[in-house]
Formats: structure tokens, sequence, C-alpha cells
């Protein structure tokens, strides 16, 4: 008897979280709100940041749909786009509703954006100052969690010839092999080089081993008819600069 008066109640809570369920799903929701649709109708200014998230994971789980899951990523990086570029497979995959899948989608959104930026920074066909330099390489380092080391090779006129990437996960062991890089500027006919790295932590300070290592590329550059024209450290949107600094 008890169960039986009971049952509308429960009957009722029941019908509640089903309506409630339904609402949050985005295929209840008005054609010109949901976001894919939107972003055709309108244009992707249209849409917030969360929208464009979802879009991109595409699913939430049962208790939360695409929006409400990505302002839940937003929110856990305090909004901040540059912090949660830098989130590894494993942050993503920490929100329930986030498998390999769709974290790896939106690691890679991240790194197009990174490459897009190195792409398309200002023309600098000539680098004569730190500034330059590091406004044509820090796109590809400084959202960066690890560290890697880069080296910008430069003709007499001070244009870039090319720029590439040493090593990653560490300074000293590619630093130290100075025959390869000496071999490959000599390879490049390059009169100058600018050694790069960046610092994970954000410290602009250089260790005792970056400028260990710088002097002993600076003297066995020098050997080879070949400057060091600078060693910048990239961290985050700063960098410090070992040529302005008088470390050169």
């Amino acid at each position: 008897m008890a169960l039986q008066k009971n049952f509308p109640t429960f009957g009722k809570f029941f019908i509640y979280n089903a309506m409630k369920k339904n609402l949050s799903t985005i295929t209840s929701w008005d054609l010109s709100q949901r976001p894919r649709e939107k972003f055709v109708q309108k244009g992707a200014q249209a849409l917030s940041t969360e929208e464009l998230i979802a879009i991109i994971i595409s699913s939430g789980t049962p208790e939360k749909n695409a929006v409400e899951l990505a302002r839940e990523i937003l929110d856990s990086a305090s909004n901040d786009l540059a912090k949660l570029s830098r989130f590894s497979e494993e942050d993503f995959r920490s929100f329930p509703g986030i498998g390999m899948t769709k974290a790896v989608k939106l690691m890679a959104v991240f790194e197009i954006s990174r490459r897009y930026q190195s792409q398309t920074a200002p023309p600098l066909p000539q680098i004569y100052s730190s500034a330059a330099a590091a406004q044509t390489i820090s796109p590809l380092l400084k959202d960066l969690t690890h560290e890697e080391c880069w080296i910008m090779y430069l003709n007499r006129g001070n244009r870039l010839i090319s720029q590439e990437k040493l090593s990653s996960g560490g300074l000293g062991a590619t630093v130290m092999d100075t025959k390869m890089i000496l071999k490959k500027a000599m390879g490049k006919l390059a009169s100058s080089i600018i050694l790069v790295h960046n610092h994970p932590s954000g410290s602009r300070a250089p260790g005792k081993e970056d400028i260990i290592q710088t002097q002993r590329l600076k003297e066995a550059a020098k050997a080879c008819d070949i400057k060091l024209m600078d060693h910048l450290i990239i961290a985050g949107n700063s960098y410090f600069s070992f040529s302005d600094d008088g470390a050169l």
C-alpha cells in the first residue's frame, strides 16, 4: 500500500528529471541556437568560445551537453585560452566525456593555431634586434609545456635563412653538440646564428647551464667565422636576450 501511495510522487520525479535532461540536450534547442547551425547561419564570430569548443568535441555526457562540458573545460583554465592550449591529453581526459579522440582534436586545434601564428607573423626579412627575432619565433615556443631548443640562421644581411628545432625536452644535450650546429650553419652559408629555447616555467632568468653553453657555442662559432648574434629565452609572452643583457 505504501508503494502505491508514493507511486505518483516517484512518477512525477521521473518525469521531471526526464524533462530536465531533454531540455539540456542540444538537439532539443531551436535550430538557430545550436552551435553548428548557428555557425553556418551567422558565422564564427557570433559564437561564444564554449560554443566553438562544443563544435569540436561534438557531444557531451548524459548529465551535460557539449556546451556545458565546454564551459566546464574553459572554467578549469580560468577562461584563459593560452592556459588551455598548454593542457596535455591527460588534462583534457580528466573531464568526464572527453576521451582520447576528443582530447587529440582539441590539442590539434591549438597546434594549428600556433603554426598559423608563426606563418602569419609580421614579415621580418631582416632581423636587427632581439625583439624582431623573438616576434618571429615566439609563437612556436611560448605556450609549450616542455622545453625545446631552436636555431635561427641568418645571412650577411641579417636576413633569416631558416629556423629549425634542434631538440625537444631539454637544452644542454643539444647545445653541447656544437659541431652539428655549426655544420648546419656552414651548410646554409649562414654568417650568424641565434640560439633560442623556452622556459615552460615562465621564468626569463637564464640558469647556470644556459650561461655556460652560450659561451661555449659563442667561442666555437667564432672559430668558424660565424657570429652567435643572440641567445633568447622565451618565457610565455616575454623573453630574455643575452645580447641585450650584455652577456655576449
